[in-house]
């Protein structure tokens, strides 16, 4: 998370859970950051619906400083997506 914050770049997580589930859960995990909760029709406008389930989609989305969407990673692997973000970062 220090590499995103000299960036000064601002993290934030989204699921379908109601509020208490997500504090729950970033508690037990120790999350690093904020995770908000969503309703499935905002998920529907971020892509992140998914018809046959419950679950939100692992999607991420980097958002310019002007709030407009710089990069859709509509596939994500925990692993590398950090790096993939700070790299795809403008200068």
């Amino acid at each position: 998370m220090r590499e995103f914050e000299a960036k000064n770049i601002v993290v934030l997580g989204a699921s379908f859970d109601d509020v208490a589930a997500n504090r729950a859960f970033c508690e037990k995990f120790a999350y690093p950051f904020k995770l908000l909760s969503f309703d499935r029709a905002s998920g529907k406008t971020w892509g992140a619906e998914r018809a046959e389930s419950d679950s939100a989609k692992r999607i991420s989305y980097l958002i310019g400083p002007d709030r407009k969407v710089v990069k859709a990673y509509a596939k994500v692997k925990p692993a590398d997506h950090p790096a993939q973000v700070l790299a795809d970062v403008p200068a």
